[in-house]
């Protein structure tokens, strides 16, 4: 079987997903009752590129022709995830359809795998839903709605508990030591001495010490562009304070402050992460058209 690599858009949860053997015990977790499930009948469809925002899902999983799951990881718990759900399963539908040639416009129904749609949560708030809905996020009745189950760590030792425990570890660590090596290490190190993801930490160590790694310096660059841009808001607010309140500007204003912001963050990431200006740009986000822009004022 072909090896597999984790890419820079990868978690931990779905580079181990992307495991065919992981894929299959996530589907067993799920259904423990299909014992004869194999890895060959786990086929992943997990999405590339959804929204226009670079958010892409985490694990699509096929199996056999019967069932497509879709399985977000979540710290941070979001009601939202609802209407998420229905853009990835829509997209992950219309993939189905094209693979597989289907007539949407013949006047035979069509053979669809049935959906089911999970949200595993990491986090420590206790109040959480075990169902969310998408009537959650409108009001009064509508035609459309669909279910997405809440999972939690239960303390079954299945794969969805073993990665709740991980992240739980994981925080603690981060908690303790900070965004360093050091917090990486002692995650490994106490996850496997505890039997936690063992065989999957010990052959995947060195990419998984890489994604968190990714993850502690993504964290990073927004906390470092977060505040410039909340700092070049205020200044902005001071200085319109100060002008005529003419509506024009007010809205110059704001873009200057904007511009200011980011060229901020731009200098941060260079001098505290060692970036290039494109790779400060690409790590902010900032869209193609404005690089030359912001390249250019810093050159000056």
């Amino acid at each position: 079987m072909a090896e597999m690599k984790y890419t820079l858009k990868d978690s931990v949860f779905t580079f181990l997903m992307k495991q065919p053997e992981y894929a299959r015990k996530l589907y067993l977790a799920l259904h423990p009752e299909d014992t004869d499930v194999t890895e060959a009948d786990c086929k992943l469809v997990t999405l590339e590129h959804i929204l226009t925002t670079g958010i892409y899902n985490d694990v699509g999983l096929q199996v056999r022709d019967m069932l497509i799951l879709l399985v977000e990881s979540q710290s941070l718990f979001s009601i939202n995830i609802s209407l998420r759900m229905l853009m990835y399963l829509a997209a992950t539908y219309k993939e189905y359809v094209e693979e597989h040639k289907l007539s949407l416009y013949g006047t035979a129904a069509v053979k669809i795998p049935r959906p089911e749609l999970y949200m595993v949560y990491t986090g420590t708030r206790s109040e959480v839903p075990e169902v969310l809905h998408l009537s959650d996020l409108y009001e009064g009745e509508g035609s459309v709605d669909l279910e997405v189950k809440v999972l939690r760590g239960t303390g079954t030792g299945d794969i969805v508990d073993q990665y709740v425990r991980f992240c739980q570890i994981a925080d603690a660590k981060r908690e303790q030591y900070g965004r360093t090596s050091e917090a990486i290490e002692e995650t490994l190190r106490e996850c496997i001495a505890k039997g936690i993801l063992v065989p999957f930490l010990k052959a995947r160590a060195k990419e998984v010490a890489e994604i968190m790694v990714t993850l502690f310096n993504q964290q990073k660059v927004m906390e470092i562009h977060d505040y410039h841009i909340a700092r070049a808001a205020r200044e902005d607010g001071l200085k319109e304070g100060r002008a005529e309140g003419r509506a024009e500007g007010r809205a110059e204003g704001h873009l200057a402050g904007r511009a200011e912001g980011v060229l901020s963050s731009i200098q941060n990431l260079m001098e505290t992460l060692g970036l290039s200006i494109e790779a400060a740009m690409s790590a902010l986000k900032i869209p193609e058209d404005e690089r030359d822009k912001y390249a250019r004022a810093l050159k000056q």
